[in-house]
């Protein structure tokens, strides 16, 4: 996994996979894994410097790379975003439970352990599409013994499913507030899925004091030819592994009727970053933004 500095470390041995000559992994459910196409998680695993991705990752991230060079610093200072937010949420907001969608490869520091050491009772339920994330499940359960997680293999593109999801209900209470975490996810869906009503649905189901916390990709700050060259590179993750940048006005309709923490919306590098390493990388590098809002 990757540690605080960006720097990689085994998970364990229970994570590792075996590919059989067809390109499938060893064990259920193998049959959903396609090692000859990019999956988005992997692609960002490999740009933390990770083991768990195959060549069609690498090659896929290199692309974009070529055309981004900053896409590593771009997806640190988006794991930084997380930890800042859920630290946030557990510490200065109250929140005890956290739906968190598009969880990805289990690195350090994910969201229930953030939570869990400001306040061991919490809460969180990991939602991912990829059956390697579902590999990595242990990891993400090992729990303090006062709270509670669990793993749902789904899809954001399909609310009902996680919403039904038996997990859900056995390890959060939606009577009391719960904070959705889409990081780095939404940028994965496009006009046409329309991506405010799926964000709409999850939020309806939520309480009054419930949180969203959601980053996305932007071309705001990159020029007309880079930002094509990074939608263009993209392609090679297959039909939902294209990133689908917005600007900020389009990033902020998905905060319709919240009431956004200070400092409102924002660059991932720039959100409640005063504690991070200084100087900061610039907006431009890593062309993403942030934001945390609160149900009324």
């Amino acid at each position: 996994m990757v540690d605080d500095r960006g720097q990689w470390t085994d998970v364990s041995a229970e994570a590792d996979l075996t590919t059989n000559t067809s390109g499938a992994a060893a064990g259920s459910p193998s049959d959903r894994i396609d090692t000859s196409v990019a999956h988005p998680a992997r692609r960002y695993n490999y740009w933390l410097g990770g083991k768990d991705n195959f060549q069609a990752d690498r090659e896929s991230g290199d692309t974009m790379a070529a055309a981004f060079p900053t896409i590593r610093t771009a997806a640190l200072e988006n794991r930084r975003f997380l930890q800042r937010a859920v630290g946030f949420l557990t510490r200065e907001a109250g929140i005890r439970q956290f739906l968190d969608i598009g969880t990805g490869i289990p690195t350090a520091n994910n969201t229930h352990e953030v939570a869990q050491a400001i306040a061991p009772e919490s809460r969180v339920v990991y939602v991912d599409n990829d059956p390697i994330v579902l590999a990595h499940a242990r990891a993400l359960l090992s729990s303090s013994p006062r709270g509670a997680t669990a793993y749902i293999d789904a899809d954001l593109r399909d609310p009902e499913r996680i919403l039904a999801h038996p997990e859900l209900s056995r390890i959060i209470d939606l009577s009391r507030p719960v904070a959705l975490m889409l990081v780095a996810v939404l940028h994965f869906v496009p006009d046409d899925e329309d991506p405010y009503a799926l964000v709409r649905q999850l939020l309806d189901v939520l309480p009054a004091g419930s949180y969203l916390a959601a980053s996305h990709a932007t071309h705001d700050y990159l020029p007309p030819a880079v930002a094509e060259q990074a939608r263009a590179a993209a392609k090679g993750g297959g039909p939902h592994g294209v990133i689908n940048l917005r600007s900020r006005d389009e990033f902020t309709r998905f905060f319709v009727d919240l009431d956004v923490a200070e400092p409102g919306i924002t660059s991932v590098a720039e959100w409640r970053a005063e504690s991070e390493p200084q100087p900061r990388p610039s907006v431009a590098d890593v062309s993403m933004y942030g934001g945390v809002a609160r149900l009324p």
